[in-house]
């Protein structure tokens, strides 16, 4: 990637985002307690709390359909579905090829707007070609709660055994919204000829949307080293992305078309780039995150973020700067999704390496009170 085409993009970032009026937070603090590792953050139970799978290998992201189906993967290459009547069906849907090392694997799984009619799925994992990782998105096509079919819609973003982001969402446009990591290549997140560090915005079909900031180009936002959650308000229809810091500085970020949010030249305290509405000081290791549109459980229009690290399920408001728990002692929460009834689901992550596993992890839970 040449210096004069990476200015450009720069230059042209500059423009999209300074002609965008957007809200900010003050960027708060870390105030709840961390748990060392290894140790889990009190007992929190609940009445309000299902366990609706357990024994899993590190489940990574989750969907429900519409037809009260929970699909996730589990990083080591399973796709499984949990049916209508809440039961872990033995056999998965698919296994899925996938290349493990540190945290590479098979990571994000959405569902098609139109599921119901389509029966489309898709999923981020890693793979090698012999000489190479990389990370890559399939389109899935599931009948009977199997796999039947799969397309390549996106290849050859860069991978490693960390850093990989994997992160798959549709946005209220109906395009898909894919994260990636600077997979451990700092410079990459600035490189315009690199798809590392950025959040890739394409058609369901793997086409690039006419209306994308960069013409002909996949590239939404840059600057990023390691997004694990993404999210929409469901009013605003604004996009939020969490993101992991290298020492400390871990954010949460409103995304901009074209917007460039820093990395590794800045983080938190950005003065030349897209500043975070939220810094965690130390880190809490932030992952998949909602929006929700229901008051169900009185969250609708907070964040609510999982947490490894913090090993917490966390609900910001972020008009007020402040936050709560609303989950911890089931220890390092990977993902969190809203259902249509307004309950919230959950994914543990206590078999990913980072803590010591206890009988049943990891989990699949259910949030159906506060």
């Amino acid at each position: 990637m040449d210096k004069e085409r990476r200015l450009v993009l720069v230059a042209v970032a500059a423009v999209i985002v300074a002609a965008a009026a957007t809200f900010f937070a003050t960027p708060s603090q870390t105030t709840l307690p961390i748990p060392e590792p290894g140790q889990k953050a009190g007992n929190g139970t609940t009445s309000g709390v299902q366990v609706l799978a357990q024994n899993l290998e590190v489940p990574w992201a989750i969907d429900v359909a519409p037809d009260g189906r929970v699909f996730f993967t589990e990083r080591t290459g399973k796709i499984r579905i949990i049916d209508a009547d809440g039961k872990l069906l033995d056999d998965p849907a698919a296994y899925i090829n996938v290349e493990q090392a540190g945290e590479a694997g098979l990571m994000g799984l959405a569902l098609h707007p139109n599921f119901t009619e389509n029966h489309l799925l898709y999923i981020y994992h890693t793979y090698s070609n012999g000489s190479a990782v990389f990370n890559k998105v399939l389109q899935l096509t599931e009948k009977d709660n199997k796999i039947v079919d799969s397309k390549v819609i996106i290849d050859k973003i860069p991978a490693a055994d960390r850093n990989d982001g994997g992160r798959i969402k549709f946005g209220p446009d109906g395009k898909l919204y894919i994260a990636t990591g600077d997979a451990k290549q700092r410079d990459l997140a600035q490189d315009a000829g690199s798809l590392a560090g950025k959040i890739l915005r394409i058609n369901p079909d793997g086409s690039i949307p006419s209306d994308n900031p960069f013409e002909g180009s996949p590239v939404y936002s840059y600057g990023h080293r390691n997004i694990q959650g993404l999210a929409w308000d469901p009013v605003t229809k604004q996009m939020y992305a969490s993101e992991h810091g290298e020492e400390g500085n871990d954010e949460i970020n409103l995304i901009k078309p074209g917007g460039n949010y820093g990395w590794p030249i800045e983080d938190c305290n950005a003065e030349k780039f897209e500043k975070p509405v939220v810094c965690f000081n130390p880190a809490i290791a932030p992952s998949g995150m909602v929006i929700p549109s229901s008051d169900r459980l009185g969250y609708k229009g907070d964040v609510v973020l999982a947490a490894l690290r913090a090993q917490q399920l966390r609900v910001i408001d972020l008009q007020s700067d402040t936050s709560s728990n609303a989950l911890t002692g089931y220890g390092r929460i990977r993902d969190v999704v809203e259902a249509p009834d307004g309950s919230l689901y959950v994914t543990t992550s206590d078999r990913d390496g980072r803590a010591i596993a206890e009988q049943g992890d990891d989990k699949i839970l259910r949030i159906i009170e506060p």
